[in-house]
């Protein structure tokens, strides 16, 4: 069976968040940013569906995220930089879900400075389980429009909870 990385044509190569009008991000959101960033780019799974006005244009894909009119923009690239795909979602159904990751990492990052690791490891895990609910809400928004595995979902999550930091 090939992994992923012998799948370059399903995969993002490059990823931009269109933070230019965002206040700047607490130290805590910015490594979260970059862990996202870098893991995502490290292993991902990006597959646009077939259309029915033409084939689709072959990845890798360049993604850029931003948050435009009060909705989430995916704008998809080929490498060559040909327009591969572009979709709005609203931001509705990710609201509470961000509010909760926000205030739960609140929490875990209070509860590093100062609690035990058992405690510690208690807010971790809810903290994963809405991180989890997350994923499967941006899966199921991007049904139709491009399939994702379950890790590219998580990481991809985080940096729309980063554009919602700053929106």
């Amino acid at each position: 069976m090939a992994s992923k990385k012998d799948a370059p044509m399903t995969r993002i190569t490059h990823i931009a968040l269109d933070d230019a009008n965002m206040p700047p991000p607490t130290p805590e959101i910015d490594q979260e940013r970059k862990v996202a960033m870098f893991d995502l780019l490290e292993e991902n799974s990006f597959v646009l569906p077939e259309r029915e006005k033409g084939p689709v244009p072959e990845g890798p894909y360049h993604l850029s995220l931003s948050i435009r009119d009060k909705r989430l923009v995916f704008d998809v690239e080929t490498e060559a930089a040909e327009k591969a795909a572009e979709f709005h979602l609203s931001l509705g159904p990710f609201r509470q879900v961000v509010k909760d990751y926000f205030q739960i990492c609140e929490s875990y990052f209070e509860a590093v400075k100062k609690l035990p690791p058992s405690q510690i490891e208690t807010i971790d895990m809810a903290r994963r389980g809405i991180h989890n609910e997350g994923s499967r809400v941006l899966q199921e928004r991007l049904s139709g429009k491009a399939e994702i595995d379950t890790d590219t979902a998580r990481r991809l999550f985080t940096l729309i909870c980063v554009l919602h930091f700053g929106g």
